[in-house]
């Protein structure tokens, strides 16, 4: 059995965060555990109140996962604060984890800050030299980068730039692309340069997507995937749970976490 954990926020409404993530990682066979860096309460409306936890807090849990189960990959979503930051880039240095995916997630779909702006250096001085594969979205991007990003070559020029910064592999996701037909994400492996387009679905109802897409990439390298294979198929996973809409909530409804497995499951009950 591969292990996977996610160090991330709580979201209250299970759209994003660690529900996302261990929905995902049960959904792609791995067993998944979970370091808590902050409570919020949230809902598809928006984010109603955000309460980190304490540094202390945060490292216990890690090391209590670390000291006895173990972690065949993980990854980081909500991590609030430079503390927080430099106190789990400190226990994957001590545990030599290798499988580390920075999903960096800095504002929430409603607008809210879920990462304080001290903290920016610290994820990139302490986090990203760690980490196998980085997964921003393009304003994320932006703000780690110092850079605007409007066309392909633009996208390339950040992956270089974040590549520089120590990442191994990075993923510009394509979800904020002015293209409105089609999605693309950006893989950079620090050599050459790959793509992996899909159709843009037509739904406000994409609450979660990075932390799932995120997620789905660390199951795989949890399971000896390659970076490049893992990305085919979080972009697999992805495409799915925002297709099969659960049309859940009054705002950013979450994605549909079964709705890739189901799918499998359907193509064999109606093999011939």
């Amino acid at each position: 059995m591969k292990r996977a954990l996610t160090i991330a926020g709580s979201d209250s409404g299970g759209g994003a965060g660690i529900q996302a993530d261990l929905k995902t990682f049960q959904e792609l066979n791995v067993f998944g555990m979970s370091a808590l860096t902050a409570v919020t309460a949230q809902n598809t409306l928006g984010v109603h109140g955000v309460y980190p936890m304490t540094t202390e807090a945060v490292v216990k849990q890690i090391r209590a996962v670390g000291e006895d189960i173990g972690v065949d990959a993980l990854k980081t979503g909500m991590l609030f604060s430079a503390d927080i930051i430099e106190a789990v880039a400190e226990n994957i240095k001590s545990f030599q984890w290798e499988n580390v995916v920075v999903d960096p997630v800095m504002i929430a779909k409603g607008g809210a800050s879920l990462l304080l702006k001290e903290a920016i250096s610290a994820l990139k001085k302490n986090l990203l030299p760690l980490a196998k594969i980085i997964t921003p979205n393009i304003p994320e991007a932006e703000v780690l980068t110092g850079m605007a990003i409007q066309s392909f070559e633009e996208k390339q020029k950040a992956a270089r730039r974040l590549s520089e910064l120590g990442v191994k592999n990075v993923v510009i996701k394509g979800g904020h692309d002015e293209d409105p037909s089609i999605s693309t994400d950006l893989l950079f492996d620090g050599k050459e340069f790959y793509t992996f387009s899909s159709n843009r679905i037509s739904t406000k109802n994409t609450h979660g997507t990075g932390c799932t897409f995120s997620a789905a990439i660390t199951a795989e390298l949890a399971k000896g995937a390659s970076v490049y294979d893992a990305v085919v198929m979080a972009k697999d996973f992805i495409q799915a749970a925002i297709e099969d809409d659960l049309m859940l909530g009054k705002g950013h409804g979450p994605t549909n976490h079964w709705a890739y497995q189901k799918r499998n499951l359907m193509k064999e009950l109606t093999r011939p």
